[in-house]
């Protein structure tokens, strides 16, 4: 409703993990998954420019929305949210912080929590998508008989039938919400499961990397960059505690990448940066959904170069798998990115606590 109306959504987080939230939301609605579908204002704020709750007060109007990541651990971002409300914008939590919507995870495992928040916040953008193709819903005018159900199908929402009530439009949408919590369940054990193996290797190689003083690489476009900057958080900064590991974000420097897409090319924005930190000895994680070209070269200059390679990839896995690419690929199937991406992101926290484990297990002589 409120985008309709010409409201924004901005979404806050001040900690490293939080800011790949933010970040993830922002790219999802601007830049749809699906090519065709409404890009929709969106931005995210994070402590690069200071006080959250001062940035909320400078851009958010009273029909715009503002979800909050891990805001019980940070007062701005609770002060944000309230501050938020008071101006009369719509306000989403996943804590108890005084938002209008709150959405608490029910387990206290803080990567647990994240990736439930992650589907949840996916679903959120899939049925804005489903509700603007659906005329009448939003206003709650009388409904029409024809609607645009182009890029819904590949949601899997039931799109395709004459339009005749709201209320049937919201029920197939709480069945629906119900059908892709189960969907992602399974394609995450699936995952973690036909992939253990292959993911376990990767973590104790990280992990003898990390100890011989070796550091790690991360590259991902769109959507996966987002998962970039939670790996690379984790491994510098976890909420567990952990030793912070030594971990590069390849996404993060706008000038480094608009430099070399300028005067080499896009595909060339990471492996120019494996050139220029990669070491024989390191490590380069790459993710991707979609076969990138511009990931594909990076795997490819890592190995001219010695580094150690993994790769969570989509479906049959591209380049990386046909060249063989990567010393460790983890594969997972669905047409579906958003449920991959989910899915890629539990695979990370899985290498994440891994890394840890295998140093405790060598300790052991394991």
């Amino acid at each position: 409703m409120r985008f309709s109306r010409g409201g924004r959504l901005i979404a806050v987080g001040a900690s490293p993990s939080a800011r790949s939230d933010a970040r993830r939301v922002a790219v999802g609605f601007v830049h749809p998954v699906i090519v065709g579908r409404r890009a929709l204002p969106a931005i995210a704020m994070s402590r690069e420019w200071g006080d959250l709750r001062m940035q909320v007060e400078l851009f958010a109007e009273p029909g715009d929305m503002v979800i909050g990541f891990e805001a019980e651990h940070d007062p701005t971002t609770a002060a944000a949210l309230v501050f938020a409300r008071e101006r009369g914008c719509l306000t989403i939590a996943f804590e108890r912080v005084g938002a209008e919507w709150e959405f608490v995870p029910p387990t206290a495992d803080a990567f647990v929590r994240q990736e439930l928040v992650e589907t949840l916040y996916n679903v959120v953008w899939e049925l804005v998508g489903v509700f603007f193709e659906h005329h009448g819903v939003l206003a709650r005018r009388e409904a029409r008989s024809v609607r645009d159900a182009t890029g819904s199908r590949f949601l899997g929402y039931s799109t395709a039938e004459p339009e005749l009530d709201v209320k049937a439009v919201l029920d197939d949408v709480r069945r629906s919400i119900l059908m892709k919590s189960e969907e992602v369940g399974e394609l995450r054990e699936r995952t973690l499961t036909d992939n253990g193996a292959q993911i376990e290797a990767a973590a104790r190689a990280l992990r003898e990397i990390f100890d011989k003083g070796g550091q790690l690489l991360v590259v991902g476009s769109g959507g996966s960059a987002t998962d970039v900057m939670d790996l690379v958080a984790d491994f510098r900064a976890a909420p567990q505690g952990w030793p912070a590991r030594r971990a590069i974000d390849l996404t993060e420097d706008a000038g480094i990448l608009t430099a070399i897409a300028r005067d080499i090319g896009p595909d060339a924005i990471f492996a120019r940066q494996v050139i220029a930190y990669g070491r024989r000895g390191d490590a380069l994680v790459a993710l991707s959904t979609n076969d990138s070209r511009s990931v594909a070269f990076a795997l490819e200059e890592a190995r001219r170069r010695g580094l150690h390679t993994i790769a969570m990839l989509r479906d049959e896995g591209g380049r990386a798998t046909s060249e063989g690419l990567a010393d460790h690929l983890v594969i997972t199937s669905s047409s579906n990115v958003l449920r991959v991406q989910e899915v890629q992101a539990s695979a990370c926290h899985v290498l994440r606590e891994l890394v840890e484990w295998a140093g405790i297990d060598r300790a052991e002589g394991g």
